[in-house]
């Protein structure tokens, strides 16, 4: 357990207390009335004022928070430079890894330290966030109500005595409670979004494969998401951009449309909604849901009432099918060994996956394939599918009444979504009149995450969010726009992306899969490599956005490369150098843009860097930024750390 900090002993901004969304906390470092080192310090002052609120399992030393903070003020001095989440503070789920920091899962015994953090870790703080702690979740992420740690439960900052929702329990009250900016969550059966319904936050549910999942403990790793909860879905979305690639080493990650930082207004839409939805006799949840479905109308989009038994029926299989036994694959070796360190309802859930067999393994994915055609029937008559986030909610106490039934209630809208691979985003839908939070689903098919943020982002605004943020014609923000996918004005609807032996189709589902191919009927187009200030969540990466690039996932080079750090200019670039001998592959990141923008790139970029051929691992041959070896003489090689981002990330650390 953390030992809170002193809070008379920690820095204090002038003004307090301060805003820490994104917009808020880029206004306050550009102005220069605070420093990173002001607000971890006022971070740092809130979580000792809470005391022991079961939020965290481990603070990192405030020392070392203080001292990255003050590291960050020297090294990007200039406003113009600073990477996108400069000075953010955040918070990760305590199933992901940082590196030298305990993962334990909920579990002490469980307990061990990576010597690497999970990719997506390691992208957030090379894109200049903060990591305050790791966060308290049910056990082994087996859970949505946020009681199972023997940690203690957390509760919503909103209701006293209510559930904060799990499994990601301390990342969403750790947001809720402006303790900080954004935190990491993970979902396999709506870890992610549960927890934002009941603390009033926003949870963006990525498409499964968009992020990476290296470094995380596995609840079932066919189908887990890492997650990312905010106060706006704008916050949301510009963490999703930062920590959205391909990785080429996980076995689950997969090429999808990579969204832009900024959401955009969605054009009107087919919105489905259950024809008869089930509240478990909360009344009050039914009137909230009731009139959220009046504010989507209100807003130009077409309601669409669908039959959800299919998609019901598919969520079902999550705890009563094969994937109870995948689960148990995932730990059931320590928990066999060590079932006194497991929590009773955990060990209860998780017991039942021994008896399943192979052959139950198969008849699942067979009843679930026949189920997920079943569901083309809604997805031919609507673009984005709305539902509750939850039916109903429960306080601690009524939680352990009857922890797995109620379980099964809060998970009655979230199980079938990473089943069905859909994309989500939870928002806040307002109260309802018994005072209990609200929250809705937007879900769609794997590669919408862009337009689902848009769609929330709107949403929101009318129930207590941010305006949706208008960005200046021309800016890097509009283009960014590029990977948002858009529902068809008209024309016949279609079964979702995921579904690529159905017949040919158009509509949302073929939208997608158009957006990863880049729309060539519009206009050619070409595949550049960027190293390194390009890169999403690096200082130059708005400029590719604004030229209409559209990102295609993370690649490496052939073996024949170096990478160089060169200094002393306006900012640390690296340099990619072709090798006569000992080259290695370096990681890249590859988009697609018109042609013409590779002109204006070329007239935007200095020597020694110009614009090359990079023959990837794959053996494809694409543009890309190369350094003339001239300008490596004196500059330091680290083609070890076989990236960019991972070289910043180490010199953050030393």
């Amino acid at each position: 357990m953390h030992t809170p900090p002193d809070p008379d002993s920690m820095p204090r901004l002038p003004l307090n207390p301060v805003r820490l969304d994104l917009e808020s906390l880029s206004g306050l470092y550009r102005s220069g009335a605070a420093l990173p080192a002001d607000v971890a310090g006022e971070v740092l002052a809130r979580i000792a004022a809470r005391g022991d609120d079961h939020v965290w399992i481990t603070l990192r030393p405030a020392a070392d928070l203080l001292g990255d903070a003050a590291e960050l003020a020297r090294r990007w001095p200039d406003p113009g430079t600073r990477p996108p989440l400069y000075g953010v503070p955040f918070a990760v789920k305590d199933n992901v890894d940082v590196a030298g920091l305990p993962t334990t899962a909920a579990c002490p015994a469980y307990s061990y330290v990576p010597e690497r953090g999970a990719p997506l870790v390691e992208r957030l703080l090379a894109a200049g966030a903060l990591l305050v702690g790791k966060t308290n979740l049910d056990q082994f992420a087996t859970g949505l109500s946020g009681t199972r740690s023997p940690y203690g439960a957390c509760e919503s900052p909103l209701v006293p005595g209510l559930i904060s929702g799990g499994s990601s329990s301390g990342s969403a009250v750790a947001v809720a409670a402006d303790l900080v900016s954004f935190a990491v969550g993970t979902d396999t059966a709506g870890s992610g979004r549960v927890p934002a319904a009941l603390t009033g936050t926003v949870g963006v549910k990525p498409s499964r494969g968009l992020v990476s999942t290296l470094g995380m403990v596995p609840a079932c790793a066919s189908l887990d998401c890492p997650s990312v909860f905010a106060r706006s879905a704008a916050d949301g979305l510009a963490v999703l951009s930062a920590i959205a690639a391909f990785e080429p080493a996980d076995p689950w990650s997969r090429v999808l449309p990579v969204p832009g930082p900024v959401p955009t207004r969605a054009s009107p839409l087919r919105i489905g909604v259950p024809h008869e939805p089930e509240f478990f006799g909360d009344t009050a949840a039914e009137t909230a849901f009731a009139r959220a479905v009046d504010r989507l109308g209100g807003l130009g989009h077409r309601i669409v009432p669908v039959d959800l038994g299919p998609f019901l029926a598919a969520g079902r299989l999550l705890y009563e099918g094969p994937w109870l036994a995948e689960r148990l694959a995932a730990v059931g070796d320590f928990v066999t060994r060590n079932p006194g360190e497991i929590h009773p309802v955990t060990l209860k859930v998780l017991s039942g996956g021994g008896a399943l067999s192979a052959v139950d393994a198969f008849e699942g994915l067979y009843r679930l394939r026949a189920l997920d055609a079943k569901t083309r029937e809604a997805w031919a008559s609507m673009d984005v599918l709305a539902v509750p986030t939850v039916p109903t909610t429960f306080t601690v106490a009524e939680m352990l009444e009857s922890p797995i039934e109620r379980n099964a209630i809060l998970g009655h809208y979230t199980t079938f979504t990473n089943l069905l691979d859909l994309a989500g985003i939870s928002v806040p839908a307002g109260t309802t009149t018994a005072g209990r939070p609200h929250g809705v689903t937007f879900l769609g098919p794997a590669g919408s995450d862009g337009l689902l943020a848009g769609l929330g982002a709107t949403f929101h605004a009318l129930t207590g969010g941010p305006a949706l943020p208008v960005p200046d014609s021309g800016s890097a923000a509009t283009s960014a726009s590029a990977s948002t996918v858009h529902a068809p004005k008209a024309g016949p609807a279609t079964v979702h992306a995921s579904k690529a032996g159905a017949e040919a189709a158009v509509g949302v589902g073929a939208a997608v899969e158009a957006a990863a191919r880049a729309g060539a009927e519009a206009q050619a187009r070409t595949v550049l490599a960027v190293v390194g200030a390009h890169r999403s969540g690096q200082p130059l990466h708005g400029r590719l956005l604004s030229l209409g690039a559209t990102g295609l996932g993370v690649a490496l080079t052939a073996p024949l490369y170096r990478l160089y750090a060169l200094e002393g200019g306006e900012m640390p670039l690296p340099g990619l150098v072709r090798s006569t001998s000992g080259g290695v592959a370096v990681e890249v990141e590859l988009y697609e843009l018109p042609p013409s923008a590779l002109g204006i790139l070329l007239t935007q970029t200095v020597s020694p860097l110009g614009l090359g051929t990079i023959e990837l691992a794959d053996g494809r041959a694409v543009h890309g930024f190369l350094c003339e070896p001239y300008a490596t003489e004196k500059a330091p090689d680290i083609s070890r750390h076989g990236s960019w981002p991972s070289y910043l990330l180490s010199r953050s650390r030393s």
